[in-house]
């Protein structure tokens, strides 16, 4: 294993050397958010795939596969589904609107008020989302190192806090796009043709397999409906992809970048299914089908080959943890400290004291989601408790904002607040698994968006002029960093 433990020690040092160039690049907020709004088609496809396709994409992918068959693609299909539909219907609109978070458009698109609450349970769903990625990294570093699971998280969590912390957006971009490169090389170009080789080929796959696992919808329809309703819409609101259409040059870039890299998505999750199959051949009682990845990449791979693709499951696991781990810190400090204390009035983008600022929270976030990941052992529950909350309370405010001239602040508050209790109380009545509580949540939240809405005052017109302005990219307000020539680095 002297091989690829070389090639594992030489890409968590990769990933430390990004994190100390980006902190001598990140000079504003504008930067150390957003990357200055700069990157091209090139970069902002490669950083959008690596943050969507995390550890639950790859290792949690190939053991859907594992389970089902070809049919458990269908949780990162639903993930690249949103994603094209982002880039396609929203994404242009979004990054006209010069925003930092998803609370600030909503105080935007209805005059104010709604960004406290709405900032709390974007926080909620991005720190469980960093959590459960670094919960991940006990899997790697076991199969890597034969490491205890507390040592694990803290090694893996450390190394995301640092580069993090060090360069923001720009740190987190340039490491997003090697491990794009890696996850690539890794598993669409290795692992996924010698896991078919070894299982015999397709035609051996399908001799050795009952025909449910070839059948397209053998998960089951319910199951691909929860999956397309939570992480398809997922997508369309999270914060944290929302912050990466934010760093696109123009909206261009947001529409065409984010399509191919929803595109990728889609292979992706075929190539995670066919691997999962594949295992299922070779290893048919495996204790648990999340065990499928790390033992055909142990079994199977050639010395080097292997130490490659673990490193791409680390970057997985990376990209996202790293993505999620500033979505949160960037909520925390703008949607909800600095309402909290009142100083609610932009200072200049430039201030250094905004990236120190910035930056100690990226810390202090880093250091929870570590600790609450050590403490936490049910990642599947952690991410579904994001995820209801995100969708049952928030997706109604937001799309019905993009969509309906008629929604008031009065009508996206209340659509918040019952969305969310409505998830909350109906898993705790349901069990946190079940499928009731999203779909419930979002029925009540829906009506209670348009009733509320129907029911009070219109939104200003002024509110919605200038609204409609800044989806039109005619707002004046230029940032520090956007109207300088782009570098060659930022223009790939």
């Amino acid at each position: 294993m002297a091989v690829d433990y070389t090639v594992i020690v030489l890409y968590l040092a990769g990933m430390l050397a990004m994190g100390w160039w980006g902190m001598r690049r990140a000079r504003s907020k504008s930067e150390f958010l957003v990357a200055g709004r700069r990157l091209g088609p090139w970069m902002y496809s490669g950083t959008m795939a690596a943050i969507v396709l995390g550890g639950a994409s790859t290792i949690g992918g190939v053991g859907l596969g594992y389970k089902y068959g070809l049919s458990g693609a269908w949780m990162v299909f639903a993930i690249g589904l949103g994603l094209l539909a982002l880039s396609v219907f929203f994404s242009a609109r979004i990054a006209r609107l010069k925003v930092y978070t998803v609370s600030e458009m909503l105080d935007l698109r209805y005059g104010g008020r709604a960004g406290v609450i709405s900032g709390v349970v974007m926080w909620a769903y991005t720190l469980m989302l960093a959590v459960t990625s670094t919960i991940a990294y006990a899997t790697i570093f076991d199969v890597l190192f034969d490491l205890p699971r507390t040592l694990a998280i803290v090694l893996g969590g450390t190394i995301v806090v640092a580069y993090s912390t060090l360069g923001g957006m720009w740190s987190i971009t340039i490491t997003d796009m090697v491990q794009f490169v890696v996850k690539t090389i890794g598993v669409l170009l290795l692992l996924l043709p010698i896991a078919v080789v070894k299982a015999g080929g397709f035609e051996g796959m399908r001799e050795a397999l009952p025909t449910s696992y070839f059948e397209p919808l053998g998960i089951g329809g319910e199951t691909i409906f929860t999956y397309v309703l939570i992480y398809t819409f997922g997508m369309l609101i999270g914060q944290d992809i929302w912050q990466r259409v934010f760093t696109a040059r123009t909206d261009k870039v947001a529409r065409w970048g984010g399509t191919v890299a929803g595109t990728y998505c889609l292979a992706y999750a075929l190539a995670g299914a066919v691997i999962g199959t594949a295992a299922k051949v070779l290893y048919p009682k495996l204790p648990s089908a999340d065990d499928a990845f790390a033992t055909i990449v142990k079994d199977e791979l050639p010395m080097g080959v292997r130490g490659l693709v673990l490193a791409a499951a680390l970057a997985a696991v990376m990209s996202t943890s790293s993505g999620a781990l500033i979505a949160c810190a960037t909520v925390a400090n703008n949607d909800i400290w600095s309402r909290l204390r009142g100083s609610v009035t932009k200072k200049d983008e430039g201030d250094h004291d905004e990236v120190k600022g910035n930056r100690l929270f990226i810390l202090i976030m880093g250091v929870a989601v570590i600790l609450i990941a050590i403490a936490l052992n049910d990642v599947v529950q952690a991410l579904t408790v994001a995820y209801n909350l995100l969708v049952g309370g928030l997706l109604v405010p937001i799309l019905g904002g993009l969509l309906w001239r008629r929604g008031t602040v009065q009508g996206a508050l209340a659509a918040v607040a019952v969305g969310g209790l409505t998830v909350i109380g109906l898993m705790w009545a349901y069990g946190i698994l079940a499928n009731e509580p999203v779909y419930y949540g979002l029925l009540a939240s829906l009506a209670a968006y348009v009733i509320v809405s129907l029911a009070t005052r219109p939104t200003d017109a002024t509110v919605l002029a200038n609204w409609r302005a800044r989806l039109a990219g005619q707002d004046t307000t230029t940032e520090p960093g956007t109207a300088s020539p782009e570098p060659a680095s930022a223009t790939a």
